[in-house]
C-alpha cells in the first residue's frame, strides 16, 4: 500500500526523521492560511498524489506569498496530474502540501527497502540525487552505494560511516545521517514498510540534512496488524476496478486488452495470459480469484470484467483443487443469467467435479463455450474477440 508525501512525513517526524515544516489543504483558502502560519518568506506547494515526478509535471510550485500559495493550490486542486509514473488520465489531486521552502546546498538520494536475493535490508544511496535519479541508474550506476543490513546484527554505526563516505559528508553530517538511518530503518521494522526513499535528502546551506521529499510503500499482507496505517489509504489513487476488487478479495490489475480473463491462483493466471498473446490475443486484466474461491467470488469477478468496456471475450482458466469445478460452473451461470451477458464465455475446468461442472455449463443453454485444454481456449477466446472487433 502507497500513503502520501504528507502522510509519510508525520511518520518520519515520529521516528526523529528531520522534514521541512508544513500543513495540508484541500482548499485554496485553507492552503493560503497554512502559508501564514508557516514563518517563512516563501513556500513549496506540492500536488498530493501517488506518484513520483511530480515536479517535472507542474505538480510542485515555489510561491513567495500566501496569495500566490492559493493561486497555485486552486490550480492543482481538482485536476489531474499525469507524471511518467502515472497512465494517460493521470492521478486526481484532492490535497495539496504546504511547507517552507528550504535553501538547498547539495541533494542526495537515500531508501532502505529488502534485498530478496540477499534476504537482507539495503540502503541504497547517491551523491547525484533529485529527479534524475533513474537516469543516474541507468547512465552511471557507479554512483550509486548499495550496503545490506543483515537482520541478526541488524543496523550498525559502520553503516551509516560508509553511506556518510560514499555522499561525502562532513563530520557532523554522518551524524545527522546515522541519526536518519536509524529512524527508516527502526521505522521499517515498525510499520512492516517495503520501501522508504528520501528523493531527496538536501544538505541547507547551514550543513543539516533534511528530507525534503518522503515515500513509503506498506507490505498489504500486514496491515491489519497496522490499522493506523491502513487508515492513510487513499482509494482515490488507486485504479477504481482494482480498488473495488480488494473488496472482495480478489487480486485484479487492469491491462488494456479485449480479452477479460478469471482465473484461480497468479501462476496460472500468468499462463493463461502469455497463451492469450501466443495466440495473438490482448488481455484486459490479471484476475486471480483465488484458490477457496466461491459462487459469489466468481460472480463479483465477472462484474469487475465486464466493467471494462473494451472486453470482448470472456476466458475462464479455473483448476478445481481446494475450490470444485461444480462451485465455480454455479457462479459462472448465475454470473451469466444475471448479468445477461452477451458477449462469448469460454470456459477451461480441470480437476476436483470436473465432469459434473462441465455438465452445468453444456446444460445450461446459454451459449457458453467449454473448451478442453488451456490451448483450444485460448484460440478460441482470441477468435471470438476477433469476431466481435
Amino acid at each position: 500500500m502507497n500513503i502520501h508525501e504528507y502522510q509519510a512525513k508525520q511518520l518520519f517526524r515520529a521516528f526523529s526523521i528531520p522534514v521541512p515544516q508544513g500543513g495540508v489543504a484541500d482548499t485554496s483558502e485553507q492552503a493560503q492560511h497554512v502559508a501564514q502560519s508557516l514563518a517563512s518568506s516563501s513556500w513549496v506547494v506540492k500536488a498530493q498524489i501517488h506518484a513520483g515526478a511530480r515536479g517535472k509535471a507542474g505538480g510542485v510550485k515555489l510561491a513567495h506569498n500566501p496569495r500566490e500559495v492559493a493561486d497555485y493550490a486552486g490550480t492543482m486542486l481538482g485536476s489531474r496530474l499525469v507524471t511518467h509514473q502515472t497512465d494517460a488520465n493521470g492521478l486526481p489531486v484532492n490535497c495539496v502540501w504546504i511547507e517552507q521552502a528550504s535553501a538547498i546546498k547539495t541533494e542526495f538520494y537515500l531508501s532502505l527497502l529488502i534485498d530478496r536475493d540477499s534476504e537482507r535490508l539495503v540502503f541504497i544511496a547517491s551523491a547525484a540525487g533529485g529527479m534524475d535519479i533513474e537516469a543516474v541508474a541507468a547512465e552511471t550506476p557507479e554512483k550509486i552505494i548499495r550496503v545490506t543490513v543483515h537482520p541478526a546484527a541488524g543496523l550498525q554505526s559502520y553503516h551509516c560511516r560508509q553511506v556518510a563516505a560514499a555522499l561525502l559528508l562532513n563530520k557532523e553530517q554522518q551524524g545527522q545521517l546515522q541519526a536518519i538511518m536509524t529512524g527508516m530503518y527502526e521505522l521499517f521494522w515498525a510499520k512492516d514498510c517495503s520501501q522508504i526513499e528520501i528523493n531527496p535528502l538536501i544538505a541547507t546551506e547551514e550543513g543539516n540534512l533534511v528530507a525534503l521529499d518522503a515515500k513509503i510503500n506498506f507490505d498489504d499482507n500486514a496491515l491489519a496488524l497496522h490499522p493506523d496505517i491502513a487508515a492513510m489509504r487513499d482509494a482515490s489513487q488507486e485504479d477504481a476496478k482494482e480498488a473495488e476488487a480488494k473488496q472482495f478479495d480478489l487480486n485484479y490489475i487492469t491491462l488494456g486488452g479485449n480479452i477479460g480473463c478469471m482465473v484461480n491462483g497468479a501462476g496460472l493466471a500468468m499462463a493463461t495470459m502469455d497463451m492469450v498473446k501466443l495466440k495473438g490475443g490482448a488481455p484486459a486484466n490479471f484476475l486471480d480469484v483465488g484458490g477457496g474461491t466461491n459462487k459469489d467470488k466468481v460472480k463479483e469477478a465477472f462484474k469487475l470484467i465486464l466493467s471494462d468496456g473494451s472486453v470482448k471475450a470472456v476466458l475462464v482458466n479455473i483448476f478445481g483443487g481446494i475450490v470444485k469445478c461444480d462451485v465455480i460452473a454455479a457462479g459462472i451461470l448465475a454470473a451469466v443469467e444475471e448479468m445477461h451477458l452477451t458477449i462469448p464465455v469460454v470456459v477451461r475446468l480441470e480437476g476436483t467435479n470436473v465432469e459434473q461442472g462441465l455438465a452445468m455449463l453444456k446444460n445450461a443453454g446459454l451459449g457458453l463455450v467449454a473448451a478442453e485444454d488451456l490451448n483450444s481456449a485460448a484460440e478460441q477466446a482470441v477468435k471470438l474477440a476477433e469476431a466481435i472487433a
